[in-house]
Protein backbone atom coordinates (compact mmCIF):
# COMPACT_ATOMS: atom_id res chain seq x y z
CA UNK A 1 0.00 0.00 0.00
CA UNK A 2 1.05 3.35 -0.89
CA UNK A 3 0.02 6.68 0.60
CA UNK A 4 0.99 10.20 0.09
CA UNK A 5 0.13 13.90 0.41
CA UNK A 6 -2.57 14.74 -1.82
CA UNK A 7 -3.72 18.51 -0.54
CA UNK A 8 -3.99 20.67 2.14
CA UNK A 9 -6.99 21.95 3.03
CA UNK A 10 -7.91 25.51 3.91
CA UNK A 11 -11.15 26.59 5.09
CA UNK A 12 -12.32 29.77 5.00
CA UNK A 13 -16.11 31.90 5.56
CA UNK A 14 -16.44 32.40 1.66
CA UNK A 15 -14.03 31.54 -1.21
CA UNK A 16 -14.00 35.32 -1.75
CA UNK A 17 -12.14 35.97 1.50
CA UNK A 18 -10.33 32.35 1.11
CA UNK A 19 -8.85 34.34 -2.45
CA UNK A 20 -8.42 38.00 -0.49
CA UNK A 21 -6.38 35.79 2.60
CA UNK A 22 -4.23 33.48 -0.10
CA UNK A 23 -3.41 36.93 -2.16
CA UNK A 24 -2.04 38.58 1.04
CA UNK A 25 -0.46 35.69 2.42
CA UNK A 26 1.43 33.82 -0.09
CA UNK A 27 1.25 36.28 -2.43
CA UNK A 28 -0.41 34.37 -5.22
CA UNK A 29 -4.16 34.18 -6.66
CA UNK A 30 -5.76 30.71 -6.50
CA UNK A 31 -6.46 28.98 -9.68
CA UNK A 32 -10.29 28.18 -10.30
CA UNK A 33 -11.47 24.97 -8.77
CA UNK A 34 -15.36 23.19 -8.65
CA UNK A 35 -18.31 22.45 -6.81
CA UNK A 36 -19.28 19.63 -4.44
CA UNK A 37 -22.92 19.32 -4.75
CA UNK A 38 -23.39 16.64 -2.00
CA UNK A 39 -21.78 18.84 0.74
CA UNK A 40 -23.35 22.18 -1.02
CA UNK A 41 -19.55 23.29 -0.68
CA UNK A 42 -16.66 25.25 -3.30
CA UNK A 43 -12.93 25.73 -3.58
CA UNK A 44 -10.32 26.90 -5.16
CA UNK A 45 -6.98 25.22 -5.65
CA UNK A 46 -3.35 25.98 -7.32
CA UNK A 47 -0.31 23.12 -7.49
CA UNK A 48 2.29 23.13 -4.83
CA UNK A 49 4.03 20.07 -5.68
CA UNK A 50 7.63 19.20 -5.30
CA UNK A 51 9.68 16.15 -6.03
CA UNK A 52 9.02 15.31 -2.41
CA UNK A 53 5.58 15.75 -2.66
CA UNK A 54 4.85 15.33 -6.23
CA UNK A 55 0.94 15.16 -5.58
CA UNK A 56 0.51 18.12 -3.45
CA UNK A 57 -1.52 21.08 -4.16
CA UNK A 58 -3.60 23.10 -2.11
CA UNK A 59 -7.62 23.55 -1.65
CA UNK A 60 -8.94 26.39 -0.07
CA UNK A 61 -12.75 25.47 0.57
CA UNK A 62 -15.78 27.48 1.79
CA UNK A 63 -19.41 26.56 2.42
CA UNK A 64 -20.99 27.51 -1.13
CA UNK A 65 -24.25 29.87 -0.18
CA UNK A 66 -25.64 29.55 -3.21
CA UNK A 67 -25.86 25.18 -3.36
CA UNK A 68 -29.30 23.99 -3.24
CA UNK A 69 -29.46 20.55 -1.38
CA UNK A 70 -32.94 19.13 -0.55
CA UNK A 71 -34.09 18.36 2.92
CA UNK A 72 -34.04 14.65 2.07
CA UNK A 73 -30.05 14.39 0.48
CA UNK A 74 -28.38 16.97 3.20
CA UNK A 75 -25.94 15.36 4.97
CA UNK A 76 -23.00 16.51 6.96
CA UNK A 77 -20.47 18.11 5.48
CA UNK A 78 -16.95 17.03 5.63
CA UNK A 79 -13.99 17.93 7.21
CA UNK A 80 -15.92 19.27 9.81
CA UNK A 81 -17.33 22.37 8.25
CA UNK A 82 -20.70 22.34 10.16
CA UNK A 83 -19.00 22.40 13.42
CA UNK A 84 -19.71 25.73 14.94
CA UNK A 85 -16.27 26.64 16.61
CA UNK A 86 -14.49 25.53 13.35
CA UNK A 87 -17.05 28.65 11.37
CA UNK A 88 -16.65 30.86 14.03
CA UNK A 89 -12.72 30.74 14.05
CA UNK A 90 -12.38 30.96 9.81
CA UNK A 91 -14.91 33.84 10.01
CA UNK A 92 -12.06 35.60 11.65
CA UNK A 93 -9.28 34.08 9.48
CA UNK A 94 -9.06 31.05 6.39
CA UNK A 95 -7.36 28.71 8.56
CA UNK A 96 -4.71 25.59 7.48
CA UNK A 97 -7.53 22.74 9.26
CA UNK A 98 -6.78 19.44 7.79
CA UNK A 99 -4.60 17.57 4.97
CA UNK A 100 -5.44 14.67 2.13
CA UNK A 101 -3.67 11.89 1.42
CA UNK A 102 -4.09 9.93 -1.85
CA UNK A 103 -4.21 6.12 -1.90
CA UNK A 104 -3.59 2.94 -4.38
CA UNK A 105 -6.01 1.08 -2.34
CA UNK A 106 -8.16 3.24 -0.44
CA UNK A 107 -10.32 0.12 0.69
CA UNK A 108 -7.16 -1.73 2.00
CA UNK A 109 -6.24 1.56 3.77
CA UNK A 110 -9.68 2.06 5.32
CA UNK A 111 -10.03 -1.88 6.93
CA UNK A 112 -6.44 -1.40 7.66
CA UNK A 113 -7.11 1.75 9.92
CA UNK A 114 -10.21 -0.37 11.75
CA UNK A 115 -8.20 -3.09 12.62
CA UNK A 116 -6.51 -0.19 14.85
CA UNK A 117 -10.00 1.08 16.28
CA UNK A 118 -10.06 4.08 13.87
CA UNK A 119 -13.04 4.73 11.53
CA UNK A 120 -12.12 6.85 8.64
CA UNK A 121 -15.80 6.54 7.38
CA UNK A 122 -17.31 5.23 4.26
CA UNK A 123 -15.54 5.35 0.72
CA UNK A 124 -17.62 8.00 -1.24
CA UNK A 125 -17.66 8.20 -5.09
CA UNK A 126 -17.57 11.65 -5.97
CA UNK A 127 -16.87 13.52 -9.61
CA UNK A 128 -16.80 17.17 -11.20
CA UNK A 129 -16.49 18.35 -14.43
CA UNK A 130 -12.67 19.71 -14.67
CA UNK A 131 -10.69 21.93 -17.85
CA UNK A 132 -8.96 18.40 -19.37
CA UNK A 133 -12.22 16.16 -18.73
CA UNK A 134 -14.12 14.75 -15.39
CA UNK A 135 -12.12 13.81 -12.58
CA UNK A 136 -13.28 10.77 -10.52
CA UNK A 137 -12.40 10.31 -7.38
CA UNK A 138 -13.39 7.85 -4.07
CA UNK A 139 -12.57 9.49 -0.26
CA UNK A 140 -13.84 8.42 2.97
CA UNK A 141 -16.21 10.83 4.46
CA UNK A 142 -17.12 10.12 8.35
CA UNK A 143 -20.66 10.42 8.76
CA UNK A 144 -20.66 13.03 11.38
CA UNK A 145 -17.92 14.64 9.26
CA UNK A 146 -14.82 14.19 11.26
CA UNK A 147 -11.72 14.97 10.37
CA UNK A 148 -9.91 12.90 13.08
CA UNK A 149 -7.06 13.09 15.52
CA UNK A 150 -8.20 17.06 15.03
CA UNK A 151 -7.36 16.95 11.53
CA UNK A 152 -4.23 15.38 12.11
CA UNK A 153 -5.27 12.11 10.55
CA UNK A 154 -5.49 12.41 6.94
CA UNK A 155 -8.87 11.73 4.85
CA UNK A 156 -7.77 9.15 2.57
CA UNK A 157 -8.70 9.91 -1.33
CA UNK A 158 -8.26 7.61 -4.45
CA UNK A 159 -8.36 9.00 -8.11
CA UNK A 160 -9.82 7.84 -11.06
CA UNK A 161 -12.73 4.97 -11.82
CA UNK A 162 -12.18 2.24 -9.77
CA UNK A 163 -11.50 0.00 -12.67
CA UNK A 164 -9.02 2.77 -14.25
CA UNK A 165 -6.07 1.53 -15.77
CA UNK A 166 -4.20 4.89 -15.02
CA UNK A 167 -5.46 6.49 -12.08
CA UNK A 168 -3.64 9.71 -11.87
CA UNK A 169 -4.19 10.55 -15.38
CA UNK A 170 -6.61 13.29 -14.46
CA UNK A 171 -5.57 13.69 -11.31
CA UNK A 172 -6.01 17.61 -10.55
CA UNK A 173 -2.33 18.43 -10.78
CA UNK A 174 -2.35 17.87 -13.87
CA UNK A 175 -4.53 20.86 -15.13
CA UNK A 176 -2.93 23.58 -12.45
CA UNK A 177 0.07 25.32 -13.61
CA UNK A 178 3.20 26.30 -11.39
CA UNK A 179 1.89 28.67 -8.30
CA UNK A 180 5.33 29.54 -7.34
CA UNK A 181 4.18 28.22 -4.21
CA UNK A 182 5.89 25.28 -3.31
CA UNK A 183 5.36 22.76 -0.38
CA UNK A 184 8.68 22.08 1.71
CA UNK A 185 7.23 19.90 4.56
CA UNK A 186 4.63 18.76 6.91
CA UNK A 187 4.50 18.11 10.52
CA UNK A 188 1.52 17.55 12.79
CA UNK A 189 2.02 17.38 16.04
CA UNK A 190 -1.03 15.48 18.79
CA UNK A 191 -1.17 14.12 22.25
CA UNK A 192 -1.53 10.41 20.89
CA UNK A 193 1.29 10.80 18.20
CA UNK A 194 2.24 6.63 19.15
CA UNK A 195 -1.09 6.22 18.19
CA UNK A 196 -1.08 8.84 15.12
CA UNK A 197 2.71 7.07 14.07
CA UNK A 198 1.24 3.45 14.45
CA UNK A 199 -1.95 4.66 11.65
CA UNK A 200 0.47 5.87 9.79
CA UNK A 201 2.72 3.61 8.94
CA UNK A 202 -0.49 1.02 9.06
CA UNK A 203 -1.30 2.82 5.35
CA UNK A 204 1.99 3.51 4.49
CA UNK A 205 2.63 7.25 4.61
CA UNK A 206 5.41 9.12 4.84
CA UNK A 207 6.48 12.40 4.07
CA UNK A 208 5.24 13.64 7.58
CA UNK A 209 6.69 14.53 10.84
CA UNK A 210 4.90 13.75 13.67
CA UNK A 211 5.88 15.04 17.34
CA UNK A 212 4.06 14.54 20.45
CA UNK A 213 2.25 17.60 22.07
CA UNK A 214 -0.76 19.69 21.03
CA UNK A 215 -3.09 19.56 18.38
CA UNK A 216 -1.71 21.15 15.57
CA UNK A 217 -0.81 21.25 11.46
CA UNK A 218 2.39 23.21 10.35
CA UNK A 219 2.86 23.30 6.58
CA UNK A 220 6.37 25.56 5.61
CA UNK A 221 5.50 26.65 1.84
CA UNK A 222 8.20 28.85 0.07
CA UNK A 223 5.95 31.48 -2.00
CA UNK A 224 6.71 34.61 -3.44
CA UNK A 225 6.80 36.36 -0.09
CA UNK A 226 9.63 33.85 1.13
CA UNK A 227 8.95 30.89 3.67
CA UNK A 228 5.68 30.98 5.27
CA UNK A 229 4.22 28.46 7.87
CA UNK A 230 0.63 27.98 7.94
CA UNK A 231 -0.83 26.61 11.35
CA UNK A 232 -3.86 24.95 12.52
CA UNK A 233 -3.90 26.65 15.85
CA UNK A 234 -5.16 23.73 17.50
CA UNK A 235 -8.70 23.45 16.00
Amino acid sequence: MKTQIDHLVVMASSLEAGVEWCENTLGITPGSGGEHEKYGTHNRLFKIATPAYPLAYFEIIAINPKASIPPRAQVTRWFDMDDKVLQKAVAQEPRLIHFVSSTDDIKAARHVLRTQGIERGQVVHASRKSGKGTLHWQITVREDGERLFNGTLPTLIQWGKPDASDPLRLHPRNSLPRSGVSLQSLTVSHPSADKLQAAYDAIGLSGVQIETGPNYITATLQTPKGLIQLHSQGL
